[in-house]
């Protein structure tokens, strides 16, 4: 149930399912521990040795069998740490790296949820003044609540805002949207016949598209978003954006 988890700490699988046979079923001798993981004894034992090695869990000396028991789960959080940290210290070298060879005009593609979550990390690398045309509340998708409320906290604190043309279908269906929106954002309203279901999103040298959405509030799994990274085909999307925007509706 939780071996994906424990495998993205740096757990292999055998440490991941002994683990959590060990915080289901406590106290426990090899032979149980290998048994309920359905792994072979030799195999189980070593896996044991490195669970005691990361902190993970500990042995009890008997006079028959010895047993081993998990550590408090919340050792993993230390575990999450070590792993942030690590890459902490290597980061500051490896954007030098990454920006030394960027080129000056690229495309690629994101997608699906994971996709939102690179172009919200664009975004606070970036920095800066962001315009959305065609806007339909996707970022608010019920699956990216938390991913959304570490976007915006690291955006507000950056100072980052977001002018952003709505299609008028969003204040149809959530007339509240906008009031608990978390952003610096000014928001209108393009007019109801020029909903499509794309969307463009302008910041910094980076103009992405959004295609396949077909309701709001929702990103549909396979959604693709093209990135193109161009200066000067963001200025000319960001002159565009401003003519739709003095001919645009505003939200009262």
């Amino acid at each position: 149930m939780y071996q994906e988890t424990f495998e993205g700490l740096g757990l292999s699988p055998n440490e991941a399912k002994i683990y959590e046979v060990l915080v289901e079923h406590g106290q426990s001798g090899v032979s149980d521990i290998a048994t309920h993981a359905q792994i072979h004894r030799r195999n189980a034992y070593d896996a044991i040795r490195r669970l005691v090695d990361k902190g993970l869990c500990f042995e009890i000396f008997s006079s028959k069998e010895n047993l081993y028991s998990a550590v408090d789960p919340g050792k993993l959080l230390e575990l999450a740490d070590e792993k942030r940290r690590t890459v902490e210290i290597i980061l500051p070298e490896l954007n030098k790296k990454f920006h030394a060879t960027s080129a000056d005009e690229e495309a690629f593609i994101y997608k699906g949820l994971e996709g939102q979550k690179n172009v919200w990390r664009d975004v606070v690398r970036v920095g800066g003044e962001n315009f959305f045309i065609g806007g339909k509340a996707t970022w608010s998708d019920p699956r990216l609540v938390s991913s959304r409320a570490a976007f915006f906290k690291e955006a507000n604190r950056k100072g980052i805002t977001f002018k952003q043309l709505y299609d008028s279908e969003v204040i149809e269906k959530f007339p509240n949207h906008f009031k608990d929106y978390p952003g610096k954002s000014q928001n209108r309203l393009l007019p109801k016949k020029y909903s499509t279901t794309s969307a463009i999103h302008i910041f910094g040298d980076y103009v992405v598209t959004y295609t396949g959405l077909t309701q709001v509030k929702n990103i549909p799994d396979d959604v693709v978003f093209f990135v193109l990274h161009s200066a000067s085909l963001a200025a000319s999307y960001r002159t565009w954006f401003t003519y739709m925007w003095e001919q645009s509706k505003e939200i009262k």
